[in-house]
């Protein structure tokens, strides 16, 4: 071999990081839609519980009519773990809701988990590789959850979607976020508003296409769940695919034509960077995750209880008779189907300010700055909490329903906010790793919020409370989790100088990623790269996220009007 051909640096892989550094011409608004591919497709976990009232009637007998479900005649938490426990393998019983109901726990524990754990891997490995594993996790986890289905196996369920699934969540979330971050470093809170927003999005495409794909291939003796499970997964795999090539990243040293980095006037944004292995040593760190964590933990729970929540405060007027209490409006077959009706419209409206509060607030953020956008949060989320209460002690459901319309966009909000946050702390090197890491709050404020808002609701009821009175106190304690969220807020300060990498080793850092074919064009400047704006190829991507966006906010409007009648 000659000397020429043994120093040949050779073609990197082609799902390597190097293979996906941008060339002139590559336009970053390509970038966006790549990410809400994957985004619109994992936030389908959001709009589960679609599948739970088919489930629960999968199994029938001689007689047409569902078997009883594994743990019928349960009570107790104990009772109802025991008839999960048969419910796991039972092939002659019905799953219940608190069976599957499990999923969201594993959905959003190993959300977080794998984020943290695999954060540090996508940073090395880059965004296209990481996304092309959330593919195989999330799609693979559908088709392993549909032959559960199938063979009535819950174990299955469990294990396919909700932990295989539930690491492909992780690592589909976060793949985009220190990508877009780069990529816009002169507006991160709309970059990343754009593509979390995705992750909301996600249910209000998926669950009406579930819908209707359970319409389909229902029949007298099969639900139609697990081959709606298959289906999705090939949609899914095809966009998740799209998605995770059409991922790219910005050369190191790049910036946007024209742009130059404003003085910093904030102290609160740095320009330095602090490394993966140092952050969580950080107080900042664990600052920030209080205030996600108490965000998350006062919406979540509120937000899962909706439906019954406004039904139970409200009750036969939602129905237009005012004088009927949701204890006579169970026994009324006509004005409880209407009332339910209003409750998926509530849902439906929550589900929208949570979906485009997520890019508003984000993107306010940028002008707003992080902290100030986080103390919005705390002090008007707490105030309508507390409005809430009186909302429905007068019963007046337009405050009732603007407040949590504007809680659920805080909600939203806060997840999309977070990680431009991070970045102006901890820099961008190792933002997606730190973000990753970050996500555990998620994950403890998916069992916090919950248990907060089920526990207090079902002693409340146990005790004789009226069901429009049960849930004033509730809302309080939740008022008091925002009030945590904004000390731990204001207790933030800019990262102590000592934990900022040099430029030497951030160089060192840069260098591990690339060949010494890229690090030797590495400069800085805008190289031709990030032009054009929307022309017709990034319409043409834009095009293919946004009509089935388009088409899930119509079909959720639809909903929503009914609150209007």
């Amino acid at each position: 071999m000659s000397a020429a051909s043994g120093s040949a640096v050779a073609e990197p892989s082609l799902l390597s990081r190097e293979r996906i550094i941008a060339k002139p011409g590559f336009n970053r608004w390509l970038v966006p839609p790549a990410a809400l591919c994957i985004h619109l497709c994992i936030g389908m976990a959001y709009g589960f519980s679609v599948f739970w009232k088919p489930l629960q009637a999968a199994l029938v007998g001689a007689d047409g009519k569902p078997l009883p479900e594994c743990s019928a005649g349960a009570v107790t938490f104990a009772e109802k773990s025991l008839g999960t426990l048969k419910a796991l393998t039972a092939t002659d019983c019905n799953w219940s809701q608190f069976d599957l109901g499990w999923m969201y726990t594993f959905f959003f524990v190993l959300l977080g988990v794998s984020a943290a754990i695999w954060g540090g891997w996508l940073e090395r490995a880059g965004p296209r590789k990481a996304g092309l594993v959330a593919t195989f996790c999330w799609c693979g986890g559908l088709v392993i959850a549909a032959i559960g289905v199938y063979i009535h196996q819950l174990w299955l369920m469990w294990l396919g979607a909700g932990v295989i699934g539930g690491i492909g969540l992780g690592l589909g979330y976060i793949s985009p976020v220190s990508t877009l971050i780069k990529w816009f470093p002169d507006r991160r809170g709309m970059a990343t508003g754009m593509a979390i927003m995705g992750f909301g999005g996600g249910a209000m495409i998926g669950s009406p296409l579930a819908t209707i794909l359970m319409q389909h291939f229902r029949t007298p003796t099969n639900t139609g769940v697990w081959e709606t499970y298959m289906t999705m997964a090939a949609i899914y795999f095809a966009f998740m695919l799209i998605g995770a090539f059409g991922y790219r990243l910005p050369p190191p040293g790049w910036k946007p034509e024209g742009w130059t980095p404003p003085p910093v006037t904030n102290r609160m944004i740095t320009s330095a960077n602090v490394h993966l292995d140092n952050a969580h040593k950080t107080p900042q760190f664990w600052l920030l995750w209080l205030i996600l964590c108490m965000n998350v933990s006062a919406g979540i729970g509120i937000i899962g209880a909706a439906s019954p929540m406004l039904q139970e405060t409200f009750g036969g007027a939602l129905a237009g008779d005012a004088s009927v209490g949701y204890a006579q409006l169970k026994q009324n077959l006509e004005l409880a189907a209407k009332a339910a009706g209003v409750g998926a419209g509530f849902v439906g409206l929550i589900s929208l300010f949570n979906i485009f509060g997520r890019f508003a607030w984000a993107s306010s953020s940028d002008k707003l700055g992080r902290k100030t956008t986080y103390f919005i949060f705390f002090v008007l989320g707490a105030a309508l909490y507390v409005l809430a209460s009186f909302a429905a002690d007068w019963k007046i459901l337009a405050l009732f329903v603007g407040s949590f319309c504007i809680i659920a966009s805080m909600y939203g909000g806060g997840f999309a906010t977070i990680p431009a946050y991070l970045a102006d702390m901890f820099g961008t090197q190792f933002v997606g790793a730190i973000h990753g890491r970050l996500l555990t709050a998620w994950s403890t404020a998916g069992i916090v919020g919950p248990v907060i808002v089920n526990y207090m609701h079902d002693t409340r009821q146990a005790a004789g409370i009226a069901p429009d009175q049960i849930y004033g106190p509730i809302f309080y304690t939740l008022a008091g989790l925002l009030v945590v969220g904004f000390i731990a807020n204001l207790l933030v300060r800019p990262v102590d100088p000592k934990w900022h990498m040099s430029e030497s080793e951030v160089a060192a850092e840069q260098a591990k990623l690339m060949s010494a074919g890229v690090t030797a064009k590495a400069a800085s400047g805008s190289f031709g790269i990030g032009k054009g704006g929307l022309d017709f190829k990034a319409a043409l991507f834009w095009l293919l996220v946004v009509v089935p966006l388009a088409w899930g906010v119509w079909n959720t409007v639809e909903k929503a009007l009914v609150l209007f009648h």
